[in-house]
């Protein structure tokens, strides 16, 4: 596992940049955490970094699926209007899941069945009024290298890394 501390917007968006720039195509970032934590807030930055205006990327509550396309392609979820997995299901995710376009699930606990077997979950945390934890880590064994090419990226920018065989 992976801790980032993010004091404040600027060091949200720097983790967007350097997840835009570490992540391979075709992953599944699961975003997690309460109302306001950020998880739109980190899309939008990683959306940034991939060649897209962030004031295009909204919270797709309403929609539940949003495509954005720029340096790469961009499919962003939210499971927080659904009542149940056959909901989301219904939105056809595996199609997603299986394109070389990155997708991020936000409140991807809600649906955490339907997710694929291999991904990144990311855990939010509010800490005060600006600042956020991020827990970053690898379910399975394709992501573990792309969290640690991740911590190696960030360097001396992540104060709070667990020690290898904690996470």
């Amino acid at each position: 596992m992976l801790i980032f501390d993010a004091l404040n917007e600027s060091d949200t968006a720097r983790l967007g940049a350097a997840l835009a720039e570490t992540l391979s195509d075709g992953t599944t970032l699961a975003l997690c955490g309460t109302l306001g934590a950020g998880k739109t807030r980190l899309v939008q930055a990683i959306a940034e970094a991939a060649g897209i205006d962030r004031r295009n990327v909204v919270s797709p509550t309403f929609v539940l699926v949003q495509e954005y396309h720029g340096r790469r392609t961009i499919y962003h979820l939210d499971a927080y209007r659904l009542r149940n997995d056959d909901e989301f299901r219904a939105l056809g995710p595996e199609e997603y899941f299986e394109g070389d376009g990155l997708v991020l699930v936000e409140w991807a606990d809600r649906v955490a069945p339907c997710l694929p077997p291999e991904r990144i979950e990311i855990r939010i945390a509010v800490t005060g009024a600006e600042s956020r934890r991020f827990e970053i880590r690898a379910v399975g064994a394709r992501h573990v290298a792309t969290v640690e090419r991740l911590r190696h990226r960030l360097g001396g920018e992540c104060p709070s890394p667990l020690p290898p065989g904690e996470g």
